[in-house]
């Protein structure tokens, strides 16, 4: 049942991926599923909700994502992180999040589903340092504006940050500063989910 309604929406999104990659999504899925009712790990709580307010949500940014290192910033029970790492195996991945319930979620991820690319760390973002990355996603972040502010420094110049938001942030947009430029803003149309959304997509400008 869950693998029909995956399938259906990676159609309706126009991905394509292999079995073996459809298969690791699902059984990510079946943890979250598992661990969420010992450990709140998300709201949401019926597990066919999670396919496309989780799994399809978190694929539908897939076509605008660039670069080889990224950081997935508040990444909860790693959210667009763990779809990201299964369907690009050839780039890396740091999930960053401050709950250690949800830290010993992506370890034990990690290992159940093989994901060698993808590196949890249970950390602030304003503590946390690390080489810059080239791209930093986030799907839970508060504002823009705080997106940037907290994790600038984690940004290589040039490189992107790709914030996924709900309906278009007109007002977060306004607020950001020179250090940035919105470069573009995608409509994502999640199969199954009523609501709006949009991925912004903002470069760090050179100094």
């Amino acid at each position: 049942m869950y693998k029909a309604l995956l399938t259906k929406g990676l159609t309706k999104l126009d991905l394509e991926l292999s079995d073996d990659k459809i298969d690791q999504l699902l059984a990510y899925h079946a943890l979250l599923v598992k661990w969420n009712k010992a450990y709140n790990l998300t709201a949401v709580r019926d597990p066919e909700e999670m396919i496309g307010r989780h799994l399809l949500d978190s694929l539908s940014i897939l076509p605008h994502i660039e670069g080889q290192r990224i950081l997935d910033v508040g990444t909860g029970p790693g959210l667009p992180g763990i779809p990201m790492s299964i369907c690009f195996p050839d780039r890396t991945f740091t999930l960053l999040d401050s709950n250690g319930k949800k830290t010993r979620f992506l370890t034990q991820a990690k290992i159940e589903l093989k994901l060698a690319n993808m590196t949890p760390v249970q950390a602030r973002i304003e503590s946390f340092d690390a080489p810059p990355f080239d791209g930093i996603t986030s799907r839970a972040f508060a504002t823009l504006k705080d997106m940037v502010d907290g994790s600038i420094h984690l940004l290589k110049p040039n490189g992107y940050f790709f914030a996924m938001k709900g309906v278009y942030p007109e007002d977060e947009i306004a607020q950001l500063d020179q250090r940035v430029s919105v470069v573009d803003c995608f409509p994502l149309h999640v199969p199954g989910e009523d609501g709006q959304r949009h991925l912004v997509k903002i470069s760090r400008l050179a100094e």
